[in-house]
């Protein structure tokens, strides 16, 4: 006779596989319930808002640039889960990826020990960042930024961060910090002291630079918010203002490194621009696994983790865990493999001709900017009094309400996805997967040129006016 319990039967073992919990036969009794668990139990704005505006679709399968709805309609994603879904949904190479890493059962987040994984990772990384030394691996993009904030404070032994107005660094307490759009900032003082810049102003950073306290600037290369890029030259010169100073650059990559505006990291598009400390996250992990790095130079790591009593002075509970780091290495061999980043360029460069091309044609069209597949669609003021009169109707009644018109017809009657590129902004923001095609862009412009039209013939308005009472109406 024996005691105790056998593989089989025991917590986790082969006896228990799959017993008790059927996913798949969940979301197939339970997922026509998705609006409602969200407004019972979750952020209850969010339904609100999407069957205000009549997003409140029933999404069903993705694959790539598309996904389907429950009607089995496709739909272009021109979103890519804010950035997320860098090499679309779903790639075979990466579901696979995880799949071996699942099935080879790793001793992993043993915190005693070193697994292979998060080095080759970090490997990878660093051989497309020249310049950088080391990696800490963390969860989320505003973990990589609070990583950059924590070392470049104790490395210079200084506590200011120096960002720019509009800039956006993420929403826990450290990011918020140095995020420029006041409306996040709102009633969660008081924050670290941290000061705004206007963008492109080297005597404002310079003045604040003599003061001596100053830890380092904080910068998105290109500004989520509004696709703003920083000026031509601007980022050199700021970096040699910085180490004349003594301080740190920190390049804010979440939104536009890896590949999303045609060079690997957007900072590299400007010669002679080496940051001390990158931020990295969104599509590291193909959409699959929450992952985020932060890239620094070597002296910066050894000053952090200066002796063995500081071994843990920084790190995360799942950082470098098996699924992330193995999603990692996937999207970067697709990405060497696929060469995603010179066809990112080449289809942001076609795209964004396509769009610039239509700006003589429609007069509320007033700028196409960005890089690669980063690109903003800004609407401005008319000239002929007709359409200056709309123009002005909306401006008064909420800013940003035209370019929010644009995106409700594009998905209602085009199936495209898309959204504003912040509050308050006449702007659209395309950050489609990488994997888009020619034939994906010609798509989106066809859509966006009917749409345009029907802004400039008087339709949009009342089309925009009569859908949102609707759904006022059907959800009231």
């Amino acid at each position: 006779m024996t005691t105790g319990t056998t593989d089989a039967a025991a917590p986790g073992g082969e006896g228990t596989q799959g017993r008790g919990f059927d996913l798949n036969g969940l979301l197939a009794a339970r997922g026509g319930e998705r609006y409602e668990l969200h407004t019972k139990h979750l952020n209850h704005q969010l339904p609100r808002m999407l069957h205000t505006i009549g997003f409140d679709k029933y999404y069903e399968r993705g694959e790539g640039a598309h996904f389907w709805d429950d009607q089995g309609q496709d739909y272009l994603d021109m979103l890519a889960g804010f950035g997320v879904m860098g090499l679309g949904r779903h790639h075979p190479v990466v579901r696979q990826a995880l799949h071996d890493v699942l099935d080879a059962q790793l001793a992993d987040l043993t915190r005693f020990d070193c697994q292979p994984l998060p080095g080759l990772l970090a490997e990878k990384l660093l051989s497309h960042s020249p310049h950088l030394d080391r990696v800490f691996f963390g969860n989320s993009g505003t973990e990589a930024v609070e990583t950059a904030l924590k070392f470049a404070r104790f490395a210079t032994g200084r506590h200011r961060i120096l960002y720019y107005d509009h800039a956006f660094h993420g929403l826990t307490t450290g990011s918020l910090s140095v995020n420029g759009e006041k409306g996040f900032r709102d009633g969660f003082a008081p924050l670290l002291p941290d000061t705004a810049l206007p963008v492109g102003d080297l005597a404002a950073l310079e003045r604040e630079l003599r003061r001596g306290d100053v830890a380092g600037l904080i910068v998105e290369p290109i500004q989520g918010k509004g696709v703003t890029e920083t000026p031509p030259g601007y980022l050199k010169a700021a970096q040699d203002l910085l180490r004349k100073h003594k301080a740190l650059l920190i390049a804010d990559e979440v939104q536009t490194g890896l590949g999303r505006t045609g060079d690997f990291y957007a900072y590299q598009h400007e010669e002679g621009v080496e940051p001390d400390l990158v931020c990295v996250a969104k599509s590291l992990s193909g959409g699959y696994v929450p992952v985020s790095a932060t890239l620094g130079k070597e002296w910066i790591f050894k000053k952090v983790y200066s002796s063995m009593d500081r071994v843990l002075v920084h790190s995360a509970s799942f950082g470098a865990n098996a699924q992330a780091m193995a999603a990692g290495l996937a999207v970067l061999h697709v990405m060497e493999d696929e060469n995603i980043v010179a066809h990112a360029r080449r289809t942001g460069d076609y795209l964004k001709q396509r769009l610039t091309d239509l700006i003589p044609k429609y007069e509320m069209l007033a700028d196409i900017r960005g890089r690669g597949l980063m690109i903003g669609i800004e609407f401005g003021r008319p000239d002929s009094l007709k359409l200056r009169s709309r123009w002005a109707m909306l401006q008064a009644a909420r800013k940003g309400l035209f370019a929010q018109m644009v995106v409700v017809p594009l998905l209602q009657k085009h199936r495209i996805l898309t959204q504003v590129s912040g509050d308050h902004l006449e702007v659209i923001k395309l950050i489609p997967p990488l994997v888009i095609d020619e034939k994906d862009a010609d798509r989106f412009v066809d859509a966006f040129t009917a749409v345009m039209d029907d802004a400039h013939n008087g339709g949009l308005m009342g089309d925009f006016a009569k859908n949102i009472v609707k759904q006022a109406v059907a959800h009231r």
